[in-house]
């Protein structure tokens, strides 16, 4: 689950974590007043989107104008930043070409800046620990930083028995060339950044940029903050944070239905049931020439009415021109997945291609209930077939 910048602030800070002070506001004459709260001269009008190069992207009404970060010298100019953002939308390289509509903006205390630096928390699934990931190379992507050079992409890896120590931040402090006070700035600011990590089950804390000041403090400037789904059980104050406008309907759906369900870019929607199955699915697929629309995975409990809502989601999709539904019947039966294949594709008025590979428990009952059904489902024996049979009617049907 992903929180907006001035949310993650907010948890932060209660950790000790150094940020600048600022306000959210949802209108321009909040913008305004929460300018007038602020030391000045210069606050930050920053667009709230779970998105980042907000900073670089543009309003989709004016493609050649300012991005969504904008400094604003005076309250009144605050709020008209703030308007020129605000019921807008925004695109940057996160968001795609459909961008994101801006709801909220973070209005925020200016900085003497410099340095920026980079700084994130993550959990290393190679080696099973958080690690501690930074670089002298802030305030730009990272992914870009590590494809130019990856050698200024500095790590520590903390040992969860020991849990993490100074020493940690002032050999990371001395690689990235902080010196004097510093140093010590930096140490603090890195172990308030752990215990906030840890405290809070999260997935990736991202702090870029980064930046040490003028007067030598080190603040994050921008904060970015994922937490694992997982443990949100722990966390029932943390799931309000959630903000359901800036996430995929779909994938909402699907949750709703305890669905494993991630919208992708191609036009081959996926019903598989087993995470694995349905990551060899979606190779396969590419293999014979198309791309898969979703990873959807069913579970092995699944019932006619889970599937049936699979099926719906799939279909909601409008880039989807086929389904590929492949089962593997241990605990999951056949015959309750054909079951709810056709009653889905009854209810929707099916108008794509659709290919079912079943194999397992009650295969022959499954395959009976769809011959039966009286609708144009093509068979497949294996799933390889599946994958052909669903490129080919895809591309006759176009």
């Amino acid at each position: 689950m992903n929180i907006h910048e001035y949310q993650a602030k907010e948890l932060l800070k209660k950790y000790g974590v150094a940020v600048l002070d600022g306000y959210v506001a949802w209108t321009p004459e909040e913008a305004e007043a929460a300018a007038r709260k602020l030391p000045g001269p210069i606050t930050v009008v920053k667009s709230q989107i779970h998105a980042g190069g907000r900073g670089a992207g543009h309003f989709a009404d004016d493609p050649a104008g300012k991005g969504g970060v904008r400094l604003a010298k005076s309250p009144e100019e605050a709020r008209a930043t703030a308007e020129a953002m605000l019921g807008h939308t925004l695109i940057t390289k996160q968001t795609g070409a459909a961008g994101r509509k801006v709801n909220r903006v973070y209005v925020e205390a200016g900085c003497d800046i410099a340095r920026e630096l980079y700084l994130s928390l993550l959990v290393d699934r190679a080696t099973s620990r958080i690690t501690i990931v930074a670089s002298t190379e802030g305030g730009v992507e990272i992914e870009d930083v590590a494809a130019r050079d990856d050698k200024k992409i500095l790590r520590a890896a903390v040992d969860p028995a020991s849990g993490v120590s100074p020493f940690h931040a002032r050999v990371l402090a001395d690689q990235l060339g902080l010196v004097g006070k510093q140093v010590g700035v930096f140490t603090r600011f890195v172990l308030a950044l752990y215990e906030a990590f840890v405290a809070l089950d999260a997935a990736v804390i991202e702090i870029n940029p980064l930046v040490v000041t003028a007067a030598g403090e080190v603040v994050a400037l921008d904060a970015k903050v994922n937490f694992d789904d997982n443990a949100l059980y722990r966390h029932p104050k943390l799931e309000k944070l959630r903000d359901e406008s800036e996430e995929d309907p779909k994938e909402l759906e699907a949750a709703k239905h305890a669905l494993n369900y991630v919208t992708l870019d191609g036009t081959i929607g996926c019903m598989v049931n087993g995470a694995g199955l349905a990551m060899a699915t979606m190779d396969i697929i590419k293999l014979y020439g198309a791309a898969p629309a979703n990873f959807l995975d069913v579970g092995g409990g699944a019932t006619k009415e889970r599937v049936t809502a699979a099926f719906k989601i799939i279909l909601s999709d409008p880039n989807v021109e086929g389904i590929l539904v492949n089962i593997f019947g241990g605990i999951m039966r056949c015959d309750v997945i054909a079951e709810g294949v056709v009653a889905a594709a009854r209810e929707v008025s099916l108008g794509v291609p659709l290919v079912v590979r079943l194999e397992g428990t009650n295969v022959e009952l499954g395959k009976e209930i769809m011959a039966k059904s009286g609708l144009p489902i093509i068979s497949a024996d294996n799933l390889a077939d599946a994958a052909r049979k669903v490129v080919k009617a895809v591309q006759e049907a176009a």
